[in-house]
């Protein structure tokens, strides 16, 4: 009879995976109560200081493969599997040139609230074994909001990574993102049309995908939009991780999920009365990391074939690897496209970390990211190998100090350089 129990039990934990946060302070007690129904456990403090990430921020140990990652119960952990860059062939997203804003929450402590951010509810600092790296987990039918205001331009583009979770403590299935013009600087906009303006995402998993724009206060005067997204593969998942971008061009806003372009709103918002300046996340339960708000779309032909030098920050790679990011393809997209249409033209590609880590680790690993992107622009869009030559500089050529998150994302960059 025990045997047949203990058959019972691992057949159940095996075959009913439902992915949870465990914090590290609540550990053994979850272990105790919840073996069989949770697979995510605790990563160690002292190993998240070199976790992975989608960002490009640098970790300094051997490559784990994804099946390798334990869960509770010694079950594999879901594969964060990467699309290749084919699937990403219509995603015309390019990130902005100039990083003003980046948090990967790599100096905040596990169980903390992050230091860059407020709110009228709660959020902490976790790991977990689906997707290495620190992420700002809230459950609440509260908000948290950047600290300080943003000085964003006319056109600029903002990321991040978005794990949907069960909500626990009154929070709604899935969560909602907002980009608006606060009224009140130093605390919480309330209502259901908060600040002066702005737009709203709201994802539920198991549910649709929408948007809403509004002005002054008011979503239902003749400048406020709404729609929604129909289809199951728009739908957020439980436990699935993904890259949502956000292009904002004057009164034009693109929003993507993953390769997909959600909605493209050409008169979102009067350009002369907004001027967005706060981003936050709301109302029900998810996992956010790697947030990223940058200015100026690049001009790659000018930087490449006048200037000789095109610095780009909108080629990703998973910390501590050398594998391309498909949300690097809008990008590639560009310089590729310069180079097929000047065919005499070659170039060296240099690769650049921070300086997190070992000097000669950062050294192979920026040379390894360099020889990646040649690969992709020969073997995804065709250009002659031969006109490619590719180095790496490791950490040994800063642009910015190596002391917050924002200055080491700008030190994580990929140059090519006209021969």
């Amino acid at each position: 009879m025990r045997v047949f129990i203990i058959c019972l039990a691992t057949f159940f934990l095996f075959t009913h995976v439902n992915a949870q946060i465990i914090n590290p302070k609540k550990a053994l007690e979850k272990k105790a109560n919840k073996v069989i129904e949770k697979k995510i456990e605790e990563i160690p403090e002292d190993a998240s200081k070199k976790e992975e990430q989608p960002e490009e921020k640098e970790v300094k140990t051997e490559e784990p493969k994804e099946e390798q990652v334990k869960t509770t119960g010694q079950a594999k952990a879901k594969s964060d599997t990467v699309p290749s860059l084919q699937a990403y062939s219509k995603f015309d997203f390019i990130p902005g040139e100039k990083v003003i804003f980046y948090d990967d929450f790599s100096q905040d402590n596990i169980g903390d609230f992050p230091a860059l951010w407020n709110t009228n509810g709660s959020a902490e600092i976790v790991t977990t074994n689906l997707y290495l790296g620190k992420w700002m987990k809230f459950s609440t039918v509260n908000a948290i909001w950047t600290d300080g205001l943003l000085n964003l331009p006319d056109n600029y583009t903002i990321e991040f990574d978005v794990v949907p979770i069960k909500g626990e403590e009154g929070g709604m299935a899935g969560y909602h993102f907002r980009l608006m013009q606060a009224i009140n600087v130093k605390s919480y906009d309330h209502g259901s049309v908060p600040g002066k303006a702005g737009l709203m995402i709201g994802c539920e998993y198991f549910g649709r995908l929408g948007y809403r724009t509004y002005i002054n206060g008011d979503e239902g005067n003749d400048l406020g939009l709404n729609g929604f997204k129909e289809g199951k593969q728009y739908y957020q998942s439980e436990g699935k991780k993904y890259h949502m971008s956000i292009w904002v061009q004057k009164a034009r806003v693109r929003v993507y999920q993953n390769e997909d372009k959600l909605f493209d709103l050409p008169r979102a918002f009067p350009v002369s009365s907004v001027k967005m300046d706060r981003i936050r996340f709301e109302g029900g339960a998810a996992m956010v990391s790697n947030v990223r708000i940058a200015v100026g779309a690049p001009d790659m032909r000018n930087k490449l074939l006048t200037e000789g030098k095109l610095v780009s920050y909108g080629i990703y790679f998973d910390v501590n690897k050398a594998v391309v990011k498909p949300e690097s393809y809008g990008t590639l997209k560009e310089i590729a496209a310069v180079l097929s249409e000047n065919p005499d033209v070659k170039i060296k590609i240099v690769g650049h970390t921070d300086a997190d880590g070992a000097d000669a680790a950062n050294l192979d690993l920026s040379k390894r990211r360099a020889a990646s992107v040649k690969e992709e622009l020969v073997t995804s869009f065709g250009i002659d190998g031969s006109r490619i030559e590719t180095d790496g500089n490791g950490e040994a050529k800063p642009v910015a100090a190596n002391d917050t998150p924002s200055n080491k994302a700008l030190n994580r960059r990929v140059e090519f350089i006209k021969q």
